[in-house]
């Protein structure tokens, strides 16, 4: 068994406890590897192990890692999106986790139009109010939230969020509750689904099961240390 593959199976060990803490079906949990910076053979292992979902930030490294691996395999977009990019994303990646404001998913749709596809999105909310970090405002998204839920093009899956550093994986509690009352609170004044939360990373994800993650993203847990610093860390 590869390092890879023993990593796999103590997180999904950890996925499965986090679930029967709060009396949830692992199956409602979806592991994203975060394999941004890690080579190809990486992810080859994890795939063998069982590993079906990946993350990447970077388009250029991204589009040389897809067309070597299985078509079967599912690829999140995770990095903030560039506007530039928005094309080039549509046509490698399914999910996209970062739209962080109303101007980029008009964008996203207009372009998901253009090429005929239906993107699934989350909208990322600045739960901490950081400068450092994208993502709507919690005002600023019950504001938009109706002309967003509008659009012609993207299926909005939920809500993501990266908690502020914090001492310990307990911390980011707080945050993770914020942004699934904030769901919850949505759901009911508009009367829509907004049934997925992506929140959690390496080192608090079983908190964030605790408290209703349903995609959690995890790469050194998985593939070990990155080499390099990537912009936008959400896994």
């Amino acid at each position: 068994m590869s390092g890879i593959s023993e990593n796999l199976k103590n997180v999904t060990g950890k996925i499965a406890a986090a679930c029967a803490r709060a009396g949830r079906d692992p199956e409602t949990v979806e592991l994203i590897a975060v394999s941004k910076t890690h080579a190809v053979e990486s992810l080859r292992d994890a795939i063998e192990a069982g590993q079906r979902h990946f993350g990447e930030s970077k388009f250029q490294e991204a589009e040389g890692k897809i067309a070597l691996l299985p078509n079967y395999v599912q690829w999140h977009f995770i990095g903030r999106l560039q506007r530039n990019k928005v094309r080039k994303v549509l046509t490698l990646f399914e999910v996209i986790h970062a739209i962080d404001s109303f101007r980029l998913a008009a964008l996203t749709d207009d372009l998901a139009a253009e090429l005929g596809i239906f993107p699934k999105v989350f909208l990322q909310v600045n739960v901490g109010g950081e400068a450092s970090k994208g993502g709507f405002e919690p005002d600023e998204l019950r504001a938009e939230i109706y002309g967003l839920l509008g659009m012609r093009r993207l299926e909005i899956r939920g809500l993501m969020c990266i908690p502020p550093d914090g001492p310990n994986a307990e911390a980011a509690r707080p945050w993770f509750i914020m942004l699934r009352k904030l769901r919850d609170e949505l759901e009911s004044a508009h009367g829509v689904s907004l049934p997925f939360l992506s929140m959690g990373m390496s080192g608090d994800y079983e908190v964030a099961i605790e408290e209703g993650a349903t995609h959690i993203r995890v790469g050194s847990a998985i593939f070990g240390k990155r080499s390099y610093r990537v912009d936008g860390e959400l896994g």
